[in-house]
């Protein structure tokens, strides 16, 4: 379990991440949700020790990740966006320089190279140059550093980003089966994804935690209209004298084909109108076909929740650390200096 409390950080006088908690917990994967410049990089590259907060605390398992950088590397899987690799490495080179730098034992290494190379697809591109693969096959590469040395916690930045439909089913399969055993934390822009692989949704805007809750439970957040679908089968069906009878609804879409009629109704979203609605019909003697309240999908949801423009100058903040500069490269996640001890 990772635990983060009251985390800030700031860039210069911007405040990229402000007074910020959470948990994050064993057998659960959680996504990690933000429009761009809201905070998630800064609070990931936190997280993993690549940055120190100004203020607050990260506990893994009751313990600052701090306090023992080398102990907390070996727990910690990190995949940032834009997934640094050495290109004059081939593949095969980078996973035997990961388990060098982590002072992996032999049979340790040798077991997680047939499981990686397995499990990311990578047989095929095992003595080929990282500098000549695809983005897919680099982004594969860089999921396998991520799992390769067994972490208990993973983060992953985009882990599908550059990945052809087939190659992403693959990769969500094996996060799904890494979530039932291990502490993910996910971050995608991809909603269908977080929607296919997350029980619980952590959505941050301007530095602050604005949702932290189950999937199923986010379109509770939101103060709006619903639109309710009702078909209904009757002669001279006319909704006119309900619709008077409540002025918060308004009919927004009507069309019929002989005693087949079809509606749509807009209904505020604290407004639960379908038992009168259904009185109603009923007692006219209509027959109701369907009713329901449509669902608002996941990207409607983080749209209407996260809608106002981000904070001029936080997406700066952000992008201070230069994607690809020397100290992001593969070190960002292992740092040659946290290699003491054994492994395995």
């Amino acid at each position: 379990m990772i635990e983060i409390k009251n985390l800030s950080r700031s860039f210069g006088g911007i405040k990229a991440v402000d007074d910020i908690s959470f948990t994050v917990s064993s057998g659960y994967i959680t996504g990690f949700l933000g429009p761009n410049g809201a905070g998630k990089t800064t609070t990931m590259r936190m997280m993993v020790g690549y940055l120190q907060p100004d203020s607050g605390s990260i506990l893994l398992n009751q313990e600052s990740i701090f306090e023992d950088p080398i102990r907390t590397s070996k727990s910690i899987g990190y995949l940032p966006e834009n997934n640094p690799l050495y290109d004059d490495m081939v593949t095969i080179e980078i996973l035997q320089y990961l388990a060098a730098l982590r002072k992996l034992d032999k049979a340790f290494f040798t077991r997680r190279v047939d499981y990686v190379v397995d499990s990311c697809g990578l047989k095929g591109v095992l003595y080929q140059k990282v500098g000549t693969l695809s983005k897919g096959y680099r982004q594969r590469v860089g999921l396998a550093i991520a799992i390769f040395h067994d972490p208990e916690i993973l983060i992953l930045d985009e882990p599908t980003s550059g990945l052809d439909p087939n190659q992403i089913l693959e990769i969500r399969n094996l996060i799904r089966k890494l979530g039932e055993q291990k502490t993910v934390l996910l971050s995608s822009h991809i909603m269908q994804e977080v929607q296919a692989l997350c029980d619980r949704v952590i959505i941050i805007n301007k530095g602050k935690i604005i949702v932290d809750d189950e999937i199923d439970q986010l379109d509770t957040y939101l103060k709006g209209i619903q639109l309710l679908h009702l078909e209904l089968e009757g002669e001279d069906v006319d909704l006119t004298e309900f619709l008077e009878y409540h002025p918060e609804l308004s009919l927004e879409h009507y069309e019929h084909e002989n005693e087949h009629h079809k509606l749509q109704i807009k209904v505020p979203s604290d407004l639960d109108i379908k038992p009168n609605l259904s009185r109603y019909i009923t007692e006219r003697g209509w027959l109701i076909t369907s009713l329901y309240m449509q669902k608002q999908s996941l990207e409607e949801i983080f749209h209407d929740l996260t809608q106002e423009d981000t904070i001029p100058g936080i997406i700066a903040a952000e992008e201070l650390e230069e994607p690809g500069s020397e100290s992001d490269k593969l070190e960002s996640d292992i740092d040659p200096e946290d290699t003491k001890g054994e492994e395995g």
